[in-house]
């Protein structure tokens, strides 16, 4: 859910998402609208709150189109401070169809909507937590395998730009607030590793109703680059290796065309640093979805 959830965007594109329903027969509703509401929580306590609207166009059951737009709002010691998030865009064909499962593969982008610039009231850089974007344009592609009862799925997020942040310490020497801003990772022209991600979920159907269990590895691989005060580049240690979420979700259909959807997430795993501020405790998410 771009900066709202714990991965840069791109486990809810495409073939990417979560909870995807497998179906033999032809799909005659092949556009769908959908409003979020999500929560997450730092490892520094703060709330995440970002609503999300999402939009499916289908061309025809093999092809269609994702975007989505989140809104992020966070709470927290250094205030509340909000704004739009990443336009996500992404392309999604299937590329085989069987009696018992398919294939299918997307490929998109990602494109801010805003900068991370947001200051405390005294004009102070604030952390990556408190922004509400990444500020980066990233490509994004990946693959899933589905059937009735199991999702496989495996994607790679790059990206190709730095976050114009400006985030550093040094600003902050003195304030009261001192002590809790030396908490927060510096993020000061941040050069993002790339992350590749598998998800893993078996389900359960049980005619208008389903439930699901799955497990979220992502992985960095390379450290995260910050620019210091004095313009030299340095990589930040323990900012790449793996993030482990557990993820368990329900749906409930009230007819073909209208249904609502949940999720919560635990984080297992987490990396020591995170300069793009996209660390996550534990996450809940609620949905409306429309179809027609």
């Amino acid at each position: 859910m771009a900066q709202g959830c714990s991965d840069a965007g791109f486990c809810t594109m495409g073939a990417l998402r979560p909870d995807q329903k497998f179906s033999r027969r032809v799909n005659f509703r092949l556009r769908s609208v959908e409003v979020s509401q999500y929560l997450g929580m730092t490892r520094f306590d703060d709330l995440v709150w970002v609503t999300t609207a999402e939009a499916t166009f289908g061309l025809n059951n093999d092809n269609y189109f994702h975007i989505k737009l989140p809104y992020q709002h966070t709470v927290g010691p250094l205030g509340e401070h909000g704004g739009l998030s990443d336009l996500s865009l992404s392309y999604t064909r299937t590329l085989r169809r069987e009696e018992n499962w398919q294939v299918s593969a997307s490929v998109g982008v990602k494109v801010p909507m805003s900068s991370p610039n947001l200051t405390s009231p005294e004009g102070l850089p604030l952390p990556m937590y408190y922004q509400p974007t990444l500020g980066t344009y990233d490509i994004i592609a990946g693959a899933s395998w589905i059937s009735k009862n199991w999702l496989f799925a495996t994607g790679i997020q790059h990206a190709l730009t730095r976050t114009p942040s400006d985030f550093l310490w040094a600003p902050w020497q003195g304030h009261p607030m001192e002590e809790i801003i030396l908490l927060y990772p510096q993020s000061n022209n941040l050069r993002r590793g790339t992350d590749v991600m598998v998800r893993v979920e078996r389900s359960l159907r049980l005619g208008n109703k389903n439930f699901y269990l799955g497990m979220l590895p992502i992985y960095r691989l390379q450290e995260d680059i910050i620019v210091r005060p004095d313009g030299t580049e340095i990589q930040v240690a323990d900012t790449n290796g793996l993030v482990l979420t557990a993820l368990g979700g329900f749906g409930y259909q009230f007819s073909t065309k209208m249904g609502i959807k949940g999720l919560v997430g635990y984080r297992l795993i987490q990396r020591e640093k995170n300069p793009d501020g996209l660390s996550r405790k534990i996450v809940f998410s609620l949905g409306y979805e429309y179809r027609f």
